[in-house]
């Protein structure tokens, strides 16, 4: 068994992997808020925690690993959204939800094990805040609840932000009804009009933060393995997660957190206002594949900031071209038995170093080009396989990857045009031959004649 290293946000430092259960081990990672289309930063997260999801199934097994990630459907930016766009809030956070899912699975993210709905948790989020309540821990003011942050002498343990930095990064609201600064809301009042449910302090609806100690310890339990997320819910959201779990169950709460870092588009944060803000949805309607999208994503160690540019994605493309390729000229090999490569594996297992196990998916690519000899080809194709299935890549077969996205009966046309300048050139009419490979060029089609025959696939 795989030892696995993670950096640890809470100790500051990379620390081996010991799940509580090897037979059962937990990730919980913040999920969306469903009003919009996810960008590619909001990509980054899923794909990281998509990728160690995969270490955790191939190192302990793919039954012994549930992975959480929430959808949270209730708040503030879901209500402004809807009320814009002019419809019914489910009717949104429905569509978007979808939306997030296709999008998520375009870039071969695997289904969480679980996936909570803020809004089926709402009797576990008031019996949290109850307890915090009757502990001392959180207190009812004007049909609000707030966690009162002096009563949690670890307050600011994830962070390690002074108490003024704490208070300026958490963009505090002033409010009379606050006995600190920098307490946090748990359950607020709901306008008419606005979603909210009865509760033992009126009709309200939860603060986001408790929604995710809520959910996670209904699914994982009240202490489970490893909670993941952005760079940027370090503080408050997951400072807040702590002192909530801390404060308000039995247990610790996640053992280890890991934090992925910022994405920028060409050294500048993505803005709408400067024109380098898209979508998943956006690069893949341009034309640009979800493998490819991936890749890039991968490109960089998580916890690093990545420069996501176009540039990045025409070499992404390119990559994993030649990598199918390698699948393509070996169709007629027979798949060995047989795991990633080794080394692929322990780049992995440290502390998702993914631009070491990519060079070494390249690097089995290589060696398969080599490879000669039907046995040698078949565990060289397995490992390249394999490799690809625990990074969440060549999951198509390779002439769907050429051919890209199209109908049967293009297809088919395209087809049976290469058949007609196949029998024009065994005819010695190479004008007509060379009519019809241009036709298709013009059209992003480019033809490759070889021994077996001419093959096609779509320009990029």
């Amino acid at each position: 068994m795989s030892t696995i290293r993670i950096t640890n946000t809470l100790a500051r430092e990379k620390q081996v992997f010991e799940p509580i259960d090897p037979a059962n081990v937990r990730l919980y990672v913040c999920g969306p808020t469903v009003y919009d289309r996810a960008h590619i930063g909001n990509a980054r997260p899923v794909v990281v925690f998509d990728t160690l999801f995969r270490l955790l199934r191939h190192v302990y097994g793919a039954g012994q690993v549930t992975y959480a990630r929430n959808i949270t459907d209730v708040d503030d930016k879901i209500i402004t959204a809807a009320r814009e766009n002019g419809e019914p809030i489910d009717d949104l956070t429905r569509r978007t939800t979808e939306a997030f899912h296709a999008d998520m699975g375009a870039l071969n993210a695997l289904k969480p094990s679980v996936e909570p709905c803020a809004t089926q948790h709402i009797d576990d989020m008031i019996a949290l805040i109850q307890r915090l309540v009757a502990t001392g821990h959180a207190y009812a003011a004007e049909g609000h609840v707030l966690f009162s942050v002096p009563s949690d002498p670890a307050y600011g343990q994830l962070s390690r932000r002074d108490r003024e930095e704490m208070i300026a990064g958490a963009r505090v609201e002033v409010a009379p009804y606050k006995q600190d600064p920098a307490d946090f809301v748990l359950w607020k009042p709901a306008a008419d009009g606005e979603p909210g449910w009865d509760s033992p302090w009126g009709r309200g609806r939860p603060g986001w933060h408790i929604e995710c100690s809520a959910m996670s310890a209904k699914h994982l339990g009240e202490t489970f393995d490893i909670h993941g997320g952005g760079q940027d819910l370090i503080f408050p959201h997951h400072e807040n997660e702590i002192a909530q779990s801390h404060c308000g169950t039995d247990g610790q709460f996640a053992r280890y957190w890991m934090h992925n870092g910022y994405l920028v588009v060409h050294g500048e944060k993505m803005s709408k206002s400067l024109g380098n803000f898209f979508t998943v949805k956006e690069l893949l309607d341009a034309g640009w594949a979800g493998e490819a999208i991936r890749l890039v994503l991968l490109s960089a160690q998580y916890r690093q900031p990545l420069d996501f540019n176009r540039d990045k994605l025409a070499d992404a493309t390119a990559n994993l071209d030649r990598l199918y390729t390698a699948l393509r000229n070996t169709a007629d090999v027979e798949t060995a038995d047989g795991g990633p490569p080794p080394a692929l594996t322990d780049a992995l297992a440290d502390d998702l170093n993914t631009p070491e196990a990519l060079a070494q998916l390249y690097e089995a690519g290589h060696a398969l080009n080599k490879a000669t000899g039907a046995d040698a080809k078949a565990r060289a194709k397995a490992e390249l396989q394999a490799g690809g299935r625990l990074l969440g890549l060549l999951e198509q077969d390779p002439e769907a990857w050429f051919k890209g996205a199209g109908d049967d009966a293009e297809a088919a046309e395209i087809e049976r045009l290469i058949a007609e300048r196949t029998q024009a050139r065994r005819n010695k009419d190479f004008a007509t031959a060379d009519k019809i490979r241009d036709d298709l060029k013009a059209r992003g089609i480019v033809l490759e004649d070889g021994p077996e025959g001419t093959t096609w696939k779509r320009e990029r």
